[in-house]
């Protein structure tokens, strides 16, 4: 995680300034996140002589905090991608290639992939937090394990279908 964090730095790459600082602040979140899950771990395994519960709820609201970045990226970049698919044409200049409009729509489908999974953790996240937060601790046993199956599912999903496009252009 730490490489990934380093390569994309502050995000000089993107384009877009609210994407770049919802990304560098979701990776800054997911980067304090795993120490405070291992000192919370540590907690309770009796390494550590410290409170886990108090690790165990600020590990947590870091890793929603990560997912409602992410959601609010995929919704930003959902509408991004929209407007340009769907934005009036000036009169002098060609539509779009087929090769870069079926690009664009493979973005905006993995989009809302992340989108959808990003909310089916971010409902198991919430429910993991402290009771009288929101829903925590509402869920029954079978809706926390459908939550995680679905989003399990559209990871893997996009993960095939990632391995697949690379096979795809690799000569």
């Amino acid at each position: 995680m730490f490489v990934y964090t380093k390569q994309y730095g502050l995000g000089a790459q993107e384009e877009d300034a609210f994407v770049r600082w919802v990304s560098v602040l979701g990776n800054l979140a997911d980067q304090l996140y795993y120490p405070c899950e291992h000192v919370a771990w540590a907690a309770d395994a009796r390494v550590l002589h410290v409170d886990s519960s108090r690790w165990w709820t600020l590990s947590t609201t870091l890793w929603a905090l990560s997912l409602l970045l992410g959601v609010a990226r995929s919704l930003w970049m959902l509408l991004k991608l929209r407007q340009r698919l769907r934005s009036p044409m000036a009169p002098f200049t060609s539509p779009l290639p087929r090769g870069k409009r079926r690009a664009m729509e493979a973005q905006m489908q993995s989009e809302a992939l992340s989108l959808l999974s990003n909310l089916a953790d971010l409902a198991n996240a919430v429910h993991w937090l402290p009771r009288g937060v929101l829903w925590a601790g509402r869920f029954p046993p079978w809706l926390v394990g459908l939550m995680g199956t679905i989003s399990s599912i559209l990871s893997m999903y996009q993960a095939a279908q990632a391995g697949g496009q690379a096979e795809a252009t690799t000569p």
